[in-house]
């Protein structure tokens, strides 16, 4: 049975930091839903309301442009190992990157990583736990390294280009703010 909390309870918090990967779903009001897997110990609980997570570059920038669009955002964490269950966050999103006045007091949580791209934040409006009966057992045997390859060989010039090419906007046309001269009202700490 599916059941609701306002927050995150400490067994949820410490659920989540089991896990290997977590999933990200955005939609624009008009446009495709975006649904990404997300691993390499990026996620981080920042309280009971709020988690963030730090994105790197990759070939799209859906959930920023989703963010910025209409601010909705869900994160979904499943059980692979262990008790089933199935974990949604549901709530506002907002993206810090790294030229916003705010950058320092966020990345503090997460180990920079090649690639950082920014910082993706959820105030949590509601959470939602359901069975996960369905959920197949896997064995989890380690986090791929392609991407933090790839980034380290690109070098920060190189995945500057990158991102101006590749992550300006959402296959659907939405702007992603990721390239601005100061972005600073997305970065409040909050």
């Amino acid at each position: 049975m599916a059941r609701f909390y306002s927050e995150l309870t400490q067994t949820l918090q410490t659920f989540i930091q089991q896990q290997q990967i977590f999933f990200t779903a955005s939609a624009p009001s008009q446009g495709r839903v975006n649904l990404s897997p997300k691993g390499m110990n990026t996620f981080r609980c920042l309280g009971a309301k709020k988690v963030a997570y730090l994105d790197l570059t990759g070939s799209g920038n859906e959930t920023s442009a989703h963010i910025a669009e209409n601010g909705r955002l869900t994160i979904m964490f499943c059980s692979f190992a262990g008790d089933p269950l199935i974990l949604r966050l549901y709530g506002q999103g907002k993206v810090v990157r790294p030229c916003d006045r705010t950058w320092p007091a966020w990345i503090q949580y997460f180990e920079l990583l090649p690639g950082t791209r920014q910082i993706v934040v959820l105030q949590i409006e509601s959470v939602q736990t359901s069975c996960g009966f369905g959920v197949p057992l896997y064995e989890y045997q380690g986090d791929r390294e392609q991407l933090t390859h790839w980034a380290i060989q690109k070098g920060t010039a190189g995945l500057r280009e990158y991102q101006a090419q590749k992550n300006q906007v959402s296959i659907d046309g939405y702007p992603t703010g990721l390239i601005a001269e100061d972005s600073g009202r997305n970065g409040e700490l909050s």
